[in-house]
């Protein structure tokens, strides 16, 4: 029987969501790759158990992730049955719906019958009355965002979610999409974005601006890059990497030889604050208070904790900001 440790809220700092009342941890755990069938069941558990020992009280998932699509949230479900069932009112879990998760026309995008359907699935998944945020997962060109943002409502009316938000939505789409929120009464609470230091686009696009105006919450995916960040990729490409297996998220020829060296003398950056490459890269998206949290995955207890341990050091000074800027943007 797991008891959860007693100062779990010790360290962890959490930060307000926009305007809203919902505080989330500086760093939130996300269930992307690693909590579906080829993991074995008791270490995704012992993952889950860390993280909420160590204040991670926010679980990220999305219909589709896993592999198979569903098994994540499936597996979750387990793990809440078992482990967090006493703890559920200390947790903020969140899903999405947006990429394809079956067969046919209503599999995907951003329609009333999809979203609201795949909503359904993805609480019988996870044995839940509701969710705390209900994200679109992506905008749909094809598809009016009344409706989009109208499926987001109905489904807090429902009482199925608390809090609704989108990912990879434009700067643009997002400020009419809380627009058309407002107008529904359910305001946005959060916009998840990639946003790492080597991909700027929140910056560059203005999308952080936004955020700060409409005063919405954020939380980045991918701060690591798909692990280049992480410190793998130091002397190259390791045989049993992203890269090398040609993911479709991170591929070999992406990995050049100025890449690697940019990581090396960022590497050197980090260590000069005590700190290791991935825990710098964290500390760098959580910088200045702008983006609410940031989503680490993990594939044992031992790097979650090697993630968590980033908050002990979350400033930089002038000189380390433009050093790092200056590698990055070459």
């Amino acid at each position: 029987m797991y008891t959860a440790h007693p100062d779990r809220y010790a360290e962890m700092p959490y930060r307000r969501t926009g305007r809203s009342g919902l505080k989330l941890p500086a760093l939130s755990l996300g269930l992307w790759h690693n909590f579906g069938p080829d993991r074995p069941v008791e270490t995704q558990r012992a993952i889950l158990r860390r993280a909420f020992d160590l204040g991670v009280t926010h679980f990220d998932l999305a219909n589709n992730y896993g592999p198979p699509p569903g098994s994540a949230e499936s597996a979750l479900g387990e793990a809440l049955k078992a482990d967090f069932a006493a703890y559920r009112d200390e947790l903020v879990i969140s899903t999405k719906a947006g990429y394809l998760m079956w067969p046919g026309p209503y599999g995907e995008w951003g329609s009333r019958k999809y979203l609201l359907s795949s909503l359904d699935q993805s609480l019988s998944r996870m044995g839940l009355d509701y969710v705390d945020i209900f994200y679109s997962h992506r905008p749909d060109p094809d598809t009016p965002l009344e409706e989009t943002m109208g499926a987001l409502h109905t489904a807090v009316q429902q009482g199925k979610a608390l809090y609704v938000g989108v990912s990879n939505y434009s700067p643009e789409l997002t400020r009419e999409a809380a627009r058309i929120l407002a107008e529904l009464g359910t305001p946005l609470l959060i916009h998840q974005p990639r946003y790492s230091m080597l991909d700027r686009r929140p910056e560059t696009s203005g999308l952080l601006d936004t955020l700060d105006e409409l005063r919405v919450g954020s939380i980045a995916y991918s701060p690591l890059e798909q692990g280049l960040l992480t410190g793998r990729y130091l002397d190259g490409i390791p045989e049993d990497s992203r890269a090398a297996s040609d993911s479709p998220f991170l591929n070999s020829d992406a990995v050049t030889e100025e890449l690697v060296g940019k990581l090396r003398t960022l590497h050197e950056i980090a260590g000069s604050r005590g700190q290791s490459l991935a825990q710098m890269a964290l500390a760098w998206v959580l910088r200045q208070g702008r983006v609410t949290s940031a989503l680490v995955g993990a594939s044992s207890p031992r790097q979650l904790e090697d993630s968590v341990a980033a908050i002990g050091n979350l400033d930089f000074d002038a000189d380390e900001l433009a050093r790092i800027d200056k590698i990055v943007k070459g």
